[in-house]
């Protein structure tokens, strides 16, 4: 989708407008910009006409987003195709659209928010002590109060596998008499064969969210990470929170599943192959015999800030 973006004509760094002081701001090098210097430097943003690419996104916006009533207030509220709670822009009441969540989008559990802001911030800020080179303006109260808090879909799986592990264990033995060095090598065959199961492996069922930045942030639970803070899903638990519904169904996830199930029960099997000078795995291989899949929110604050021109993603479970 084509996109206006405003950069420093000094720095390239972002420009944000400041409301009260009426003009356009680097962050960065601290310049500041009128709008009729903004217009001279960026003609080409002002008064263009839609593009066939642009009346396309302006349809696939229409197809994609919804509009509602606040039940408060009675603005009319805009949102995504995904989006399964959210909050009035006008009198900041919390809306649920519960239709999001009905039939085959209803999660069967949630865990519900634990935490508050403050003690949120409180972890962020005890985290940033430990990243001695993060930019000053990831970390000031401005950026924090980006902090956000969403019930993410996420999909849990229960597998059993079916895995094998061949390799071949050497045992060396060297010694010296007189002039002669000799070495006796005992060489045996490994076999490893095992069903494994396995229970609630995660993966987020959103296409918006970082795949990599999800699994760094599990376990959803503490001690003994058996997600014993699950609850049956009700909507009264979204009240006062962002959610999202899936638009990734399960048999789009099952191959990061399988994946990591697989390897899982390779190492498992591996790690009984000890007490060898040196070990060859010949081949390995597990395959997912079984799957039950669990639908459910699970509980995520996410920060995003914008660095030269890039955008990186701080998250927290």
């Amino acid at each position: 989708m084509p996109v206006i973006q405003y950069k420093c004509p000094n720095c390239g760094g972002s420009l944000e407008f400041s409301a009260e002081k009426q003009s356009f701001n680097c962050e960065y090098c601290l310049s500041t910009f009128n709008e009729e210097q903004l217009k001279k430097a960026f003609p080409e943003n002002e008064n263009n006409p839609l593009s066939e690419q642009e009346k396309e996104d302006k349809s696939d916006f229409t197809d994609h987003s919804s509009l509602y009533s606040c039940p408060s207030c009675g603005a009319e509220i805009i949102s995504e195709d995904t989006t399964a709670a959210t909050f009035c822009y006008y009198c900041h009441g919390p809306v649920i659209l519960s239709g999001r969540l009905s039939g085959e989008f209803r999660p069967s559990k949630v865990i519900p928010f634990k935490k508050t802001r403050e003690q949120v911030i409180d972890g962020f800020k005890s985290w940033c002590k430990k990243k001695w080179f993060l930019p000053d303006a990831f970390r000031n109260d401005s950026q924090v109060e980006k902090m956000t808090s969403v019930y993410l879909p996420f999909w849990l799986a229960d597998c059993k596998l079916d895995a094998h592990v061949y390799g071949i264990g050497k045992n060396i033995r060297t010694w010296t008499t007189g002039d002669m060095r000799y070495t006796h090598t005992k060489e045996y065959g490994l076999t490893r064969s095992a069903y494994i199961d396995f229970c609630k492996i995660p993966a987020d069922g959103s296409s918006k969210t970082d795949d990599r930045l999800m699994e760094a942030i599990e376990p959803f639970d503490y001690e003994p990470f058996d997600y014993s803070e699950l609850k049956d899903f009700s909507m009264s638990y979204l009240s006062g929170y962002l959610a999202e519904k899936y638009d990734v169904d399960n048999m789009a996830i099952f191959p990061r599943i399988k994946e990591r199930a697989g390897d899982a029960s390779i190492d498992m099997l591996k790690s009984t192959m000890k007490g060898y000078t040196t070990l060859n795995i010949t081949s390995a291989k597990a395959d997912v015999i079984k799957t039950d899949w669990h639908y459910m929110l699970l509980p995520v604050w996410l920060m995003t800030y914008n660095f030269k021109g890039k955008q990186y993603f701080f998250s927290m479970n």
